[in-house]
């Protein structure tokens, strides 16, 4: 069992996987892009997702975007 602050080898190695694969220019700007999406909709702790009616993530045009429940929205792709 790791001591306290410590990780166990695939915790360690999932983190920096994941660390890696979120460093990445495209993950960031699709990060991005997302967290403008909530802010334009206001959608943070709702319940609710935004969604791309065209599936761009990037595009954020107003009429491009509308508030889904995450099942509805989550059962699209």
């Amino acid at each position: 069992m790791p001591k306290k602050g410590e990780y166990s080898s695939s915790a360690s190695k999932r983190s920096k996987q994941q660390r890696a694969y979120n460093s990445k220019p495209g993950s960031k700007k699709d990060r991005a892009s997302r967290n403008a999406a909530r802010a334009k909709m206001k959608a943070k702790g709702s319940g609710s997702d935004v969604d791309h009616r065209d599936g761009n993530p990037r595009n954020n045009a107003r009429g491009n975007l509308r508030l889904l429940s995450k099942s509805t929205n989550r059962a699209r792709y």
